[in-house]
This record gives structure tokens, C-alpha cells and sequence, in this order.
């Protein structure tokens, strides 16, 4: 299995005439993702990639049936338009890759997510892949080197930083290390699914058997996840690299989301959260793949594809 998009989602992609839209459609469909329309108001009747496009959401589902996912690829302005129309659509997952999308109308989306017993991912959110099934949004560069680098097995990575979510599964795809899904789950203050969330589903994946963390400091997602663990609720395996560690209090540290103020979400804080909760956690983001690979080993789980 894997969490969140595999080959049976049906997705829709918001923005789709577009540039990003274009060239992450063109990706998606490379990694064997379902996508089966998309929305640009005023562009109906064109294709993209032989995608049908239609002009708002409620029209694409009268078409193509009921949609899983809706990727959103508009400027920052229009995301919470864009999220709102597919969540009261029925869209259960809408995934928010722009970034700069203002605190307040993140704040709105989550509201009526919420309302409608949705789920959304970002804003500011390089995507979701899961090796071999399909991926959302702009992760993996290209189908090519995504279905090179990033291998298939039981592994679940969730990451606060896009790019170092593809350098995880890089690496430690190179240590022989097979993954279930990557999700990276945004980068600002105000998200949707974040890392305790993501952590749950894992847990309750069969075929995800442990969890690599990339995390960073601000915010309190680690210290949420050592919650779950304490409480029983995430026992599977967890690694661990916290990033920030020189960061001072009032520095952003990469995006709006890590940033330590008032004394809170402190890179010390969180591993020792983390350890505590029994999760292994490394000094450098060197170490992670092998650390990944000794408890893996260690617990008796396969690593391979």
C-alpha cells in the first residue's frame, strides 16, 4: 500500500493551462499518476497532454465522476478560491503546492476543510510521491530520474523542507532503503496535514513498517509526534534529523514555518522530545541513511524493494 495517492486516486489538477500546470501534469502522468481533468476558468474544451480541461470544478466532476484529489497550481491569490471550489465540490484531499498564500486565507481553506471532512496538504508544499504508484504536485524533478532514484519498498519519509524531501529519499534510496510514500508536508505556518497527522496514517499503513522524519526547528509537529509515540499511538520505528540547530530565536530558518519565538520549538527541545519518546534521532543529515538502514535491520524489516 501507501498513504495518500497511489494508482487508483482519481486526481484533478487546478491550473492546468498554466506553466507549472503543464509541466507537473506532464510529471504526474510520468509517475503513473491517475489524472483525468483539469481546471482553468474560460480555458474549457482544451486538453492538456490529452487531459480534458473544464472551467470549474463542479463541471469536471459532471464529466469525469467523482474526483479523490485536486492538485492546485494557481498564484497565491487565487488558492483559496481554488481549494474552497474543490473541497464543496466533494474533493476529500486537495493538495496546495504555490507558496506566499496569505495566513488567513490558509486559515479559511482549513475551516471548510473541516466543515466538509476534507484533508488538504501545503500550502507551500512540493508534493507527495509514492514510488511506482503516483505522485502530486512538483516532487521527483522528472519521471525518469524520480523512478531511478526513489525506490518502492516500506519506508515512510515526511519532511518539513521540500528539497531536503528529495534529498531523503535519495540517500537513502542509495543505502538500499525502499520507500512506502514521501510527503512533504509545507512549508509555513499555517498547514494542513502536518507531520503528527501524516505519522498516523503511516502507522495505519500495513505496509509501511517506519518513519523517517526530516524536521526543523519552530512550531511544535516534532514534539506533537513524541505525544503520539508516548500515548502508544505511532509505534513503528521513527528517525529522526532535526535541521536549524544554529538558528537563533527570531531567525527564520529556509521558511515562514521554522522560526523560534518565545523560547518555543527549539532545535534541543525537539530531539530531546523525540529521544525520549524512543525515536532515534541524528546529529547530521549524514547519518540519517544509515541510522534508517541500522533500525530497520535491527527490527527485523526488510529493506530492499
Amino acid at each position: 500500500m501507501a498513504i495518500l495517492i497511489d494508482e487508483t486516486k482519481k486526481v484533478l489538477v487546478q491550473g492546468i493551462t498554466g506553466r507549472e500546470g503543464r509541466a507537473r501534469t506532464k510529471l504526474m502522468l510520468g509517475m503513473g499518476t491517475n489524472v483525468v481533468c483539469g481546471v482553468t476558468p474560460g480555458k474549457g474544451g482544451q486538453d492538456v497532454d490529452g487531459v480534458p480541461v473544464f472551467n470549474d470544478v463542479p463541471e469536471a466532476i459532471r464529466a469525469c465522476g467523482e474526483i479523490d484529489i485536486s492538485v492546485v497550481f494557481v498564484p497565491a491569490r487565487l488558492v483559496k478560491g481554488a481549494a474552497i471550489d474543490a473541497i464543496e465540490a466533494g474533493v476529500k484531499l486537495v493538495v496546495l503546492v504555490p507558496d506566499r498564500v496569505p495566513v488567513w486565507d490558509a486559515m479559511a481553506v482549513a475551516k471548510c476543510a473541516t466543515k466538509h471532512g476534507a484533508s488538504f496538504v501545503g500550502p507551500n508544499t512540493l508534493g507527495i510521491l509514492s514510488p511506482g504508484r503516483g505522485s502530486l504536485g512538483m516532487i521527483g524533478g522528472n519521471a525518469e530520474s524520480a523512478k531511478k532514484w526513489f525506490k518502492k519498498g516500506s519506508v515512510g519519509v515526511i519532511s518539513r523542507s521540500g528539497g531536503m524531501t528529495s534529498s531523503c529519499a535519495y540517500y537513502i534510496g542509495q543505502a538500499g532503503v525502499g520507500m512506502s510514500t514521501l510527503v512533504h508536508v509545507g512549508g509555513d505556518q499555517v498547514l494542513g496535514l502536518r507531520i503528527p497527522d501524516v505519522a498516523l496514517l503511516f502507522e495505519a499503513d500495513p505496509e509501511t513498517e517506519a518513519i523517517v522524519i526530516f524536521g526543523e526547528i519552530g512550531g511544535s509537529q516534532e514534539e506533537d509526534l513524541a505525544a503520539l509515540m508516548n500515548a502508544g499511538k505511532v509505534t513503528k520505528p521513527v528517525v529522526a534529523y532535526i535541521g536549524g540547530k544554529a538558528a537563533k530565536e527570531g531567525t527564520r530558518f529556509s521558511h515562514a514555518g521554522a522560526i523560534i519565538e518565545g523560547g518555543k520549538g527549539t532545535h534541543d527541545g525537539k530531539i530531546k522530545a523525540l529521544r525520549e519518546a524512543g525515536a532515534t534521532v541524528v546529529d547530521a543529515f549524514g547519518e540519517l541513511p544509515e541510522a534508517a538502514l541500522r533500525t530497520l535491520k535491527t527490527a527485523g524489516i526488510a529493506v530492499g524493494s
